[in-house]
């Protein structure tokens, strides 16, 4: 005869088992699209600007044209340089430009890096403007837009362009100052709660910046070829890479 004790333990155990399985499964579904293929969009035909300090060969190479006051007042500076500068527990960007995935976007590649003092990182839009970029002609399930617009909130049309036609889309930038709904359809976070830097790479302020991403939520059965993108007057925007997601 089987004892009941035993069979208390036995049924404890299969309990175990099965929450631990349940949880693996909710920590391994957690990424973005793990079966899906990321790309990283080339923009090195559109950047124009510097907005990042790197440390470089020893030394800081300030940013250029940076993210707030229209590109003028303040810039992101990377670790390295953060802590090269002196600042303590520095809210900086990660030396290393790819951000891993998370449930709420795949890993995305921005442009600036330690090992480049010449480079440039972004693409600055002050007042009114529009840029355009190809991506390869493929489905994409997702298209996601890095993005800071300062001075407040930026207008901007994005206009998919497919094969077969295109379609187009209005959105609001948020001031990069602002926080981000957790349940927002089309913005998320790529990187979040950042300090601010000063031409003399000086810190201005300590925490609550973002760089934010927008998913422009392309057709996934047409073929996408390029992206248009008019920004109106009010506002000052960057725009630091694209990554798709194919399907």
């Amino acid at each position: 005869m089987t004892n009941p004790s035993e069979n208390f333990f036995q049924r404890r155990k299969l309990r175990f088992i099965f929450f631990s399985a349940c949880i693996f499964v909710l920590l391994t579904s957690a990424s973005y699209g793990k079966k899906e293929k990321v790309i990283q969009i080339d923009l090195s035909k559109i950047l124009n600007a510097r907005s990042v300090t790197t440390l470089t060969d020893g030394k800081l190479v300030t940013w250029t044209k940076g993210i707030d006051g229209n590109g003028e007042a303040d810039g992101y500076l990377t670790m390295a340089a953060a802590l090269f500068n002196g600042d303590k527990d520095p809210k900086a960007l990660p030396d290393n430009p790819l951000f891993p995935a998370n449930k709420k976007h795949p890993e995305v590649l921005l442009h600036y890096s330690n090992k480049d003092a010449t480079s440039n990182q972004t693409f600055a839009v002050s007042r009114a403007g529009s840029f355009s970029f190809e991506v390869p002609s493929k489905q994409f399930t997702s298209l996601l837009l890095a993005l800071t617009s300062s001075e407040g909130s930026s207008q901007i049309r994005v206009k998919l362009v497919y094969t077969d036609g295109s379609e187009s889309k209005s959105f609001e930038v948020p001031d990069y100052y602002m926080d981000i709904s957790p349940n927002d359809p089309n913005f998320c976070y790529l990187a979040h709660d950042m300090a601010k830097w000063g031409k003399t790479n000086k810190m201005n302020e300590k925490d609550h910046h973002n760089i934010d991403l927008l998913n422009v939520h392309p057709d996934p059965n047409r073929i996408l070829k390029t992206i248009q993108i008019e920004k109106s007057e009010a506002g000052y925007l960057v725009f630091w890479a694209a990554t798709g997601v194919n399907k």
